[in-house]
């Protein structure tokens, strides 16, 4: 965990990383005043644990769920099944139904080359809510390996200006 602050973000992971994965951009977000939670397990039970112990233990007002891939797809399946219990959702490369989530500010993100950007733009459009967002780079990047490219400093800058903006 870094940082502190009164608002929060849970960072879930892809299927070939780990938390420690996400560290370069939890310092960067800490850096920022958001406390930052890289989880191990992404289960969406883990990821309500892990809002909880921000709100409840460190003092956040407010947390969002930030997911990678196969880390997105949980955290989007634990916003689906709890539609209070994040502020905010932003998803990298992972897609799914969102017209039953809450209506909390939501960054759907993808590159071209992944092929599913029409997905992606779709999730923005039928996602309750009127703080929607679709981000397509111009990559071949997938999820977290987006960070490692010429766009993710653009992919940065986004997720630190919707933390900024709704958090």
């Amino acid at each position: 965990m870094w940082g502190e602050g009164d608002y929060g973000v849970v960072m879930a992971h892809g299927a070939a990383y780990d938390a420690a994965s996400w560290e370069e951009q939890a310092r960067r977000i800490s850096g920022e005043g958001v406390i930052a939670l890289a989880v191990e397990d992404t289960s969406p039970r883990n990821l309500l644990a892990a809002v909880e112990y921000l709100k409840e233990e460190r003092g956040a007002e407010g947390v969002a769920l930030l997911g990678a891939s196969a880390g997105g797809s949980d955290a989007l399946r634990t916003a689906w099944e709890n539609p209070r219990v994040a502020d905010q959702l932003i998803l990298l490369s992972a897609t799914g139904k969102t017209s039953g989530l809450g209506e909390g500010p939501k960054l759907f993100v993808a590159s071209e080359g992944e092929g599913i950007t029409g997905e992606v733009r779709r999730m923005a459009e039928e996602a309750p809510g009127g703080r929607n967002e679709a981000i397509v780079l111009p990559s071949d990047a997938h999820a977290q390996a987006i960070f490692e490219t010429e766009e993710g400093e653009c992919l940065m800058q986004a997720i630190l200006e919707r933390l900024e903006e709704y958090g």
